[in-house]
């Protein structure tokens, strides 16, 4: 034990000492312990502050290289804000959500046809909660696999080597480690005149766990949380309203994809208020009333609503963290600053994920994950940001990789584009889902691949062919002459390939 940690475990003990003596009449009791502060693990190589899709990711892939490793989360359930209220239960809702809309409006067009549907709302609900429980404790099960201590509580920075966790039981432990991670995601962005109480003004979280389908639900926020979680409700019943203060939904989309899917969730029912600023909120009455006007000014509206979905992005995560007296160095919209090896300006302290620079992904973060430990295990990490896919799960699926075409432009790069349909594609007309397009942008000299777009059934998962060509430097050429299985979604994605080079075949 450390001087600094035997000094204040005594003065803790001391402490409980004069209590017993005053409770006690004067009399000491037999036993000075103060039982609800322990020592943490003396020698560890790696403490992980955070158990999110970084941290948890990190801790085990530091333990699998033979690294004494520690993991403190306060949430006192692993997974971070993707497993317990992000990632995880909002597909699991839109999952549910979509097979209810669909058995309501395209059953019938497959010949399936039944009376009384209706929405089971809490076990809709349960269901998205046993995903997420199954999952947090399969994580507990790989720390335990990969020998990863797990310590639950809030954790602290003392200094480079030390960390201080207020336990979820109401004690504290001193943690200590040769190298600390910091893996604490990122928070729900708030807006200064409108209070979140998760009731009738919610943020994601509260989105989640509704008790009944709003009839109108406005959202706040037109990026991929906003849109997916109003899908889920949508679909259930709920009016929903999108209120966006900049001129296009989802800005980082590739403009021409963007506008399609904007018209694909205005069939829906879906309706987008764009270029448009929240002036304040009145939730005294049953409802809500939110005043907006247009972003350049303008006259005043009153828009009414059960429920108002807060979605105006995320930050960083880095309150209480003792960053500030280590003297960790953060940028003005406060991510903390690392080099290309996830250090820190002060040495023995790392940062990954949500908390640095970079997409707010999950899987942005599992990456940061495993090449920061490699890189403290003295090995070479490597995160490619250039490749990391970005999916929004609504129906159609929308993902995407590598340079948007605005982007390409503002390079000024000679680039051709190859589009394709889904509408000629074989297996979507099949399955009677052919709304989408592929889109592949590749430089004009060398053909080789800048960026895929996709909108469309499973866009997800598609996608990854198109990472994966993005890697390794492919050209558009060598995806439309590798053979695709006949009839598959994929082959659209080939067709465009054949669209890029030269010419598709069913177009």
């Amino acid at each position: 034990m450390s001087m600094v940690a035997c000094t204040r475990r005594k003065a803790l003990i001391l402490g409980q000492i004069i209590r017993d003596y005053k409770s006690n009449s004067g009399r000491f009791t037999s036993v000075y312990t103060y039982r609800s502060f322990s020592s943490g693990s003396e020698e560890n190589d790696v403490v992980v502050i955070g158990g999110g899709p970084g941290g948890y990711v990190a801790a085990i892939k530091a333990a699998q290289l033979g690294l004494k490793t520690t993991c403190i989360e306060k949430r006192g359930a692993l997974g971070g804000t993707c497993l317990n209220v992000g990632c995880i239960p909002s597909k699991a809702l839109l999952h549910s959500s979509h097979m209810y809309h669909e058995a309501k409006h395209a059953f019938p067009s497959h010949g399936v046809k039944f009376s009384n549907l209706e929405v089971d709302l809490p076990a809709m609900l349960g269901q998205k909660d046993r995903a997420v429980s199954n999952l947090t404790r399969g994580i507990e099960g790989l720390f335990k696999k990969n020998k990863v201590n797990y310590v639950k509580g809030t954790g602290k920075l003392l200094s480079p080597s030390q960390v201080s966790v207020d336990t979820l039981e109401g004690g504290n432990t001193l943690v200590h480690g040769k190298h600390i991670i910091i893996a604490t995601g990122s928070d729900v962005k708030s807006l200064p005149s409108i209070p979140i109480d998760e009731k009738k003004i919610v943020s994601s979280t509260g989105a989640l766990c509704l008790s009944e389908v709003p009839k109108k639900l406005i959202v706040i926020g037109a990026g991929y949380i906003g849109l997916e979680m109003g899908s889920v409700w949508g679909r259930l019943g709920a009016e929903v309203t999108v209120v966006e203060f900049a001129p296009d939904i989802v800005p980082t989309m590739d403009g021409e994809v963007r506008k399609q899917f904007q018209h694909t969730l205005e069939k829906q029912k879906m309706k987008f208020m764009l270029k448009t600023k929240v002036m304040g909120v009145d939730a005294s009455g049953s409802g809500v009333r939110l005043t907006v006007e247009p972003a350049a000014g303008g006259e005043q509206t009153t828009l009414e609503a059960d429920v108002v979905l807060v979605a105006a992005g995320r930050v960083p995560y880095t309150t209480g963290l003792g960053l500030e007296d280590l003297g960790v160095k953060m940028d003005k919209i406060g991510r903390i600053e690392v080099n290309e090896k996830f250090e820190t300006n002060v040495k023995g302290v790392y940062a990954i994920g949500d908390v640095v620079p970079g997409p707010m992904l999950a899987h942005k973060a599992e990456e940061d994950g495993v090449a920061c430990v490699e890189f403290i295990a003295g090995k070479e990490g490597h995160v490619d940001y250039d490749t990391v896919p970005g999916v929004v799960y609504t129906h159609p699926e929308v993902a995407s990789v590598g340079k948007t075409e605005e982007q390409v432009k503002a390079l000024g790069v000679d680039y051709r584009v190859g589009k394709f349909p889904y509408m000629a594609n074989s297996r979507a007309k099949a399955i009677d889902d052919a709304d989408g397009l592929v889109k592949i942008l590749a430089e004009k000299e060398t053909d080789k691949i800048l960026g895929v777009h996709i909108m469309g059934p499973n866009a997800g998962e598609l996608i990854h062919e198109a990472v994966m060509a993005l890697q390794y430097g492919a050209s558009s050429e060598d995806i439309a002459r590798t053979c695709h299985a006949h009839p598959t979604l994929s082959e659209a994605v080939k067709e465009a390939a054949m669209a890029t080079y030269d010419k598709p075949i069913h177009m």
